[in-house]
């Protein structure tokens, strides 16, 4: 075996580059070192050896920050660029290992071994050669980096190394890869190694050339909507339309953004506005869709009042608003004081029962005013329709939800106080049974899915805490009844009716009237008589008529100036109400006259006796 030729030249430090033997290419050369290095190859016998950094970001490179084998190259030209910069030619003329490095201040001295590539070509190397130049016209087609005289040239190469340093020189490689093909000495596994290489690069760059095709595609796509939309918007301005559907949709896809609706409802609501979005206005449907995407924004999904969980505030509320009624009053408390301690409780769903004037309606709505929550009342007296309570579906005409959804709207929180009004009232027919659909509603083991069918999606009640009312229970389905708990109003005594009237009442009907405290004055007795002779009722529904009968009377006297303040007693209460209408205590008169005509008529059987 040869004694491989070993030499002594300055070394150029190389960045970011590999330069392979019979390459021919320019380098711009700063560093003083460097430059100094090519000043001195210049001097001698214009070689140099290249050899490239493992680190790009070091600027002063020492021996352990250089591969060992390089490129022994031949300075071809050099040019002094204005910015002070070198620009020099080289040619790559053999691969050599560096055997021992030499820094001095001025360059890097290397002492090299030139590798032997002398090979013979035998058929193994030709087919070898034949498969790197297919693969690398295959690379070319799909890459579009190289061009085809390229290959023309690579393809009149006979040497199998020089070839396979040419194809690796074009390859965008990283440069440890590059490096490594120039350590290989042995030809049949240097263009074995490009080979791989190359076919790597071909399926990568068939995969870009597929997501480069989807994402034309998309683009075109995007561009065509773009266009459309362009065009249509002009078509609009010419009608006269402004902005037409566009900024409409825009305006709905905020506000469906801001809504608090949860994901699953929020990706329905977007798909009805994509739908929206295609159909002409002048199509029936696009109203249909626009009512129902309305109906979803105007909904509360998060919005929630904060309970006033003061137990004596709700107690000083109650009894200022409402006199009597102990026991609906302790069971509002009850639940009050649940809460606070537990901070978390399904709203109960209370019935309050009884004669009509009782307060049932009132009462409810002091509860939500003792809670401080928002306030909604639902009548359904006369409702005879399962879709007064689930709604109808979107496919009828003048389609909307039920009495339950179209109350939360009302509401416009996700926690009122929600009245369920003659709860007693209602009926069934062909169109279904109202009272069963009611059922879901309240249950809450079930309200918080309650189901809607013009909504679709389900809808949570159970923070809503429901009231109902009702004259007779026994009109109502058992099922429903059962769950709910039901307190009994019986109807109010004389003188509860009489510290209503006082306390409530009389100031109503005053401010209602338009007159003063000082303009009437009805006296107790003159209130009981109320009671006692012209109504007769549990509740204070007739006495409150008669009240203001009194007080419409009495604004007549006050405007014609008859009188600034009118009294009413006992005595003068004909003149304002007429003939007592009622007899109170007539049982008791007559008796005590039959008593009265028996004692006389036994006196008398008995002194003519003893007569």
């Amino acid at each position: 075996m040869a004694e491989k030729e070993k030499l002594t030249m300055p070394l150029l430090p190389l960045r970011g580059l590999i330069v392979y033997p019979t390459m021919v290419l320019h380098l711009d050369v700063g560093r003083d070192k460097s430059v100094q290095a090519l000043e001195k190859a210049m001097m001698d016998d214009h070689l140099v050896c290249l050899v490239s950094q493992k680190d790009m970001g070091i600027d002063e490179p020492t021996k352990e920050d250089l591969y060992r084998t390089g490129t022994l190259a031949k300075i071809k030209q050099m040019l002094k660029l204005p910015n002070g910069t070198m620009r020099v030619l080289v040619e790559g003329l053999n691969r050599v290992t560096v055997t021992e490095f030499e820094d001095s201040e001025e360059y890097f001295v290397v002492h090299v071994e030139k590798q032997n590539e002398e090979h013979q070509v035998d058929v193994e190397d030709k087919a070898l050669m034949r498969t790197l130049l297919d693969y690398f016209e295959q690379y070319i087609k799909l890459s579009k980096k190289v061009s085809v005289e390229t290959l023309s040239t690579v393809s009149d190469i006979e040497e199998p190394g020089r070839l396979a340093d040419i194809v690796a020189s074009h390859l965008p490689i990283k440069i440890q890869l590059k490096q490594e093909i120039l350590e290989i000495t042995d030809v049949k596994e240097r263009l074995n190694t490009i080979i791989s290489h190359i076919q790597d690069e071909q399926e990568v760059l068939q995969l870009e050339k597929k997501i480069g095709q989807r994402v034309k595609k998309s683009m075109e796509r995007t561009q065509k909507e773009y266009y459309l939309r362009e065009q249509m918007k002009a078509i609009q301005k010419e009608l006269g339309d402004k902005e037409g559907k566009t900024g409409e949709v825009a305006t709905l896809r905020e506000k469906i953004e801001a809504s608090g609706m949860t994901d699953h409802v929020k990706q329905v609501a977007f798909k009805e506005l994509d739908r929206y979005e295609k159909i002409p206005a002048t199509s029936a449907e696009s109203s249909v869709i626009r009512n129902y995407i309305e109906w979803l924004i105007a909904l509360p999904w998060t919005n929630e009042t904060e309970d006033t969980l003061n137990i004596h505030n709700a107690e000083q509320v109650l009894n200022d608003e409402h006199y009597g009624l102990e026991k609906v009053k302790e069971r509002v408390l009850e639940y009050l004081a649940v809460q606070q301690l537990t901070k978390s409780l399904k709203g109960p769903i209370l019935c309050l029962a009884g004669p009509p004037g009782v307060g049932k309606t009132s009462l409810a709505r002091s509860i939500a005013t003792s809670l401080d929550r928002h306030f909604v009342r639902v009548s359904l007296g006369g409702v005879r329709d399962e879709s007064e309570i689930r709604g109808h579906r979107r496919t009828y005409v003048g389609a909307m939800p039920g009495r339950i959804i179209q109350g939360m709207k009302k509401a416009g929180t996700i926690n009122p106080v929600f009245l369920l009004d003659e709860i007693d009232k209602m009926s069934n027919d062909f169109r279904g049974d109202p009272s069963s659909a009611l059922l879901e509603v309240l249950d809450p083991e079930q309200n918080h899915n309650f189901s809607d069918h013009y909504i679709e999606e389900t809808y949570d009640l159970s923070k809503v805490m429901f009231v109902a009312t009702a004259n007779n229970l026994a009109t109502i389905p058992g099922p429903l009844r059962d769950r709910m708990e039901i307190i009994q109003i019986a109807g109010y005594t004389e003188l509860e009716k009489l510290e209503i009237a006082k306390r409530h009442l009389l100031l109503r009907q005053l401010e209602n009237h338009g007159l003063q405290k000082g303009n009437l004055q009805i006296r107790d007795d003159a209130l009981t008589a109320i009671i006692r002779l012209y109504t007769r009722e549990a509740g204070v529904r007739n006495l409150e008529r008669e009240i203001a009968s009194i007080c419409r009377k009495a604004a007549r006297i006050v405007v014609s100036g008859e009188k600034k303040r009118v009294v009413v007693t006992a005595k003068t209460l004909e003149e304002f109400l007429g003939k007592p209408r009622f007899r109170y205590g007539q049982a008791e008169t007559e008796r005590s006259s039959r008593r009265c005509y028996r004692s006389c008529l036994h006196n008398c059987r008995r002194r003519h006796a003893s007569h």
